[in-house]
Parts: C-alpha cells; sequence; structure tokens
C-alpha cells in the first residue's frame, strides 16, 4: 500500500487512480490528520507527501516520520511546486529518499516509485558488509558503527550499502547519482553531498571511513585518509 498525502482533489485523484491501475495499489488523504489516523491501523510500503499542505506542512511530516523507528525506514517521496534547489535539498537533508516537482508526469512518477520500491526489495537480499568497526546487514536492515546501532533514512541506506559493497572503489558524484537515485539528478550534485555528510555524522568515528577523494568523489575504505 502506497499512501500519498495531498490536499489538491484533482491530483489525488489523479495519482491514486494511476497508481491502482498500474499495479500499485494507493490510497490518498486530503489532510494530514487522516494521514496519521490511517497510519495507525496500517503501515504503508512507501508514502508521497505534497510539501504545501493544511493543518501540517510536508517537512514536519517528514521530520516526524524519521524521528520515529516505527516509520524511518519507509521511502518517502516529496511533491513540491517550488522548483528551486534549496526546497529539493532541505526534503533530502530531513530525509526523503526522492522529489518530484509539478507538475509531473504520471508514467515518470510511476516509474520513480517503482525504481524505489525495486531497489528496496534487492537491498534485502545483499550479504552482510563490514570494514573497520562499522558493520551493515542489509537483509536486517542493521547498521552498527563501534557496536552501536544507528539508525538511517532508506537513501542513507542505500548509499552506504554501495559503498560497503564497492570498498576502495571512487565514485564520482555523477555515478552514485545516477546508481542510486536512478536517473539523471539535473546535475546537483549537492544532493550526494547532503547525504554523505548526514552518513558522517551518523556513523560518528566510523564516519571517517567515507574518505572524499579531491577532484573525483567518494569511496569507502578502512584506512582513513
Amino acid at each position: 500500500m502506497i499512501y500519498l498525502v495531498e490536499d489538491d482533489k484533482n491530483i489525488r485523484e489523479l495519482v491514486v487512480y494511476t497508481l491502482n491501475n498500474t499495479g500499485l495499489k494507493a490510497q490518498g488523504f486530503e489532510k494530514p490528520s487522516y494521514f496519521w489516523k490511517a497510519m495507525e491501523q496500517k503501515t504503508p510500503s512507501a508514502i508521497i507527501l505534497d510539501i504545501m499542505l493544511p493543518e501540517q506542512d510536508g517537512l514536519e511530516i517528514l521530520k516526524k516520520l524519521r524521528a520515529s523507528v516505527a516509520t524511518s525506514k519507509i521511502p518517502i517521496i516529496m511533491l513540491t511546486a517550488k522548483d528551486s534547489e534549496f526546497d529539493k535539498v532541505t526534503g533530502l537533508d530531513f530525509g526523503a529518499d526522492d522529489y518530484v516537482t509539478k507538475p509531473f508526469g504520471m508514467m515518470e512518477l510511476v516509474a520513480r516509485i517503482k525504481a524505489l520500491m525495486r531497489r528496496t526489495e534487492e537491498i534485502k537480499q545483499l550479504q552482510t558488509y563490514s570494514v573497520g568497526e562499522l558493520l551493515v546487514d542489509p537483509a536486517k536492515h542493521i547498521i552498527k558503527a563501534c557496536g552501536e546501532e544507528v539508525n538511517l533514512t532508506y537513501k542513507e541506506f542505500e548509499l552506504l550499502c554501495f559503498l560497503m559493497e564497492n570498498q576502495d572503489h571512487v565514485f564520482s558524484r555523477d555515478q552514485l547519482l545516477n546508481k542510486i537515485w536512478g536517473y539523471d539528478f539535473d546535475g546537483e550534485s549537492r544532493t550526494v553531498d547532503v547525504h554523505i555528510r548526514s552518513l558522517r555524522q551518523k556513523l560518528g568515528r566510523c564516519g571517517d571511513y567515507i574518505q572524499t577523494v579531491r577532484g573525483i568523489g567518494y569511496k569507502m575504505g578502512e584506512t582513513v585518509i
């Protein structure tokens, strides 16, 4: 089940109709209060959030979802009419996995959702990775840094898994954008930097394993440079 929180009736009904007719069961909510009530009954496999909403804006909902252990790992896509780098990066910094700017094509949205959910399933099948005092078990979605369990957003987790799977291999920002986000991200390489910064903060001293290779990008390595 995919939950959509969108106060525009036309957009909400069109998105829900399209998702339901492309094999993705969906339910729409006009107000955040209706959404939170539904969350008490069933946890969705993904959430689509508009930013401009009555009662509570989408970014506040996003922060609340990421702050809860029960909902912190749910894939979340933001819908926004604001086409600026600030709004995109703010949403990603708060833990969004992806964003779609209005107006958007329905098939593009469906493709984004399917790609996100497909990668979620692929991660569950991965082996356990370790580097130094950092351990990641993709199947159980467990991250331990220096023996302490760490809570990451889905995109942070996916990025960490990819870097650990390819230890000592250097990736450019564009390569990471294409691999993790699955499409051309309009050259906004700061998206990667935002997630790397967040990962390093959450991993504590284990964050030093994520190395910046000047002029190229990032890599994962046990020997800190």
